[in-house]
């Protein structure tokens, strides 16, 4: 416990303030009483489990607040790099007929792959509100730079929410997609969704280290500090999907003007959500870990 409180003051020292409110972390993402179960680390107490959470709620805070030394939100904008093969699911190249989901904005175009036998209900509700024309002409009413840009409000169940699908499989890497929660701090999920666009170096030594400490698996602390991402988000919220062309689009969106709200000054609208099945030949870009293979969600 005083390893986590020391590494969470030490993160925060190297920060500077800066323009975001921490309010807006807790808004859409309360933290305290939801805890959901941890496939990765089954034999954590509940106090480490509550401990975690507060550490990465503090780091949360630390980017919301400002850049850090070892990786400035502006970094987020740059190039990122393609890691080589990373062994975790969400950077294995899509299988041939897996299904994917292209979203057209006024800012260019974003493709992430599907994982309906790991979050079913969330893919489900997301390819249903998609065929129906829902996201069309809907703008990206919450980016924050280093963070996150998100968009989506009902579901296909007339409206009524459904519960979390937490993975082990899928964690809040840079590219991931998942579901945000109501905003009156509810369990269940509507048709809100956001895209992680956390720097490539969000996740330092610091951070890797008290993930470590905290039980969770070695192949998810590399992956997170070779693409960046928001740990602190694992085991809240629904991640059903992966960017694997259009990160440069994300990064844009991220980018643009903000008023104090987080809603950009001038709209990015969502033209359409094209729902199919990938197909290499088809695809233009290069995927997100440069590896290939055939695994599918299980």
């Amino acid at each position: 416990m005083n390893a986590l409180c020391a590494a969470a003051c030490k993160l925060r020292s190297h920060c500077r303030a800066g323009r975001r409110s921490v309010k807006t972390f807790f808004y859409l993402y309360p933290v305290s009483g939801r805890l959901r179960p941890d496939t990765a680390a089954q034999g954590e107490t509940a106090l480490t489990k509550r401990i975690f959470i507060t550490f990465c709620a503090a780091a949360a805070c630390c980017v919301l607040l400002g850049a850090c030394e070892s990786g400035s939100l502006a970094a987020a904008a740059g190039k990122r790099t393609r890691p080589a093969d990373l062994g975790e699911l969400q950077f294995i190249t899509p299988a041939e007929g897996d299904p994917i989901a292209t979203l057209s904005t006024t800012l260019g175009d974003i493709s992430f792959v599907l994982y309906p036998d790991i979050a079913p209900m969330a893919v489900e509700n997301f390819v249903g509100l998609a065929q129906q024309g829902y996201y069309n002409g809907l703008s990206f009413h919450r980016v924050i730079e280093g963070f996150l840009v998100q968009t989506g409000g009902s579901t296909i169940w007339n409206g009524n929410s459904y519960p979390n699908e937490i993975s082990d499989r899928l964690h809040h890497y840079a590219g991931a997609v998942a579901m945000a929660h109501a905003p009156d701090g509810a369990s269940g999920n509507l048709s809100q969704f956001y895209i992680v666009q956390s720097a490539q170096d969000s996740v330092d030594k610091t951070l890797a280290k008290t993930l470590t400490e905290a039980g969770v698996r070695e192949a998810v602390v590399t992956a997170y500090q070779a693409v960046g991402g928001a740990p602190y988000l694992d085991n809240l919220n629904t991640v059903f999907g992966q960017v694997y062309d259009g990160m440069d689009v994300v990064d844009a969106i991220a980018a643009v003007e903000c008023g104090e709200d987080d809603r950009p000054l001038e709209d990015v609208i969502v033209n359409s959500v094209t729902i199919g099945t990938y197909s290499a030949a088809q695809s233009g870009s290069t995927p997100a870990s440069g590896a290939s293979g055939s695994d599918s969600a299980a």
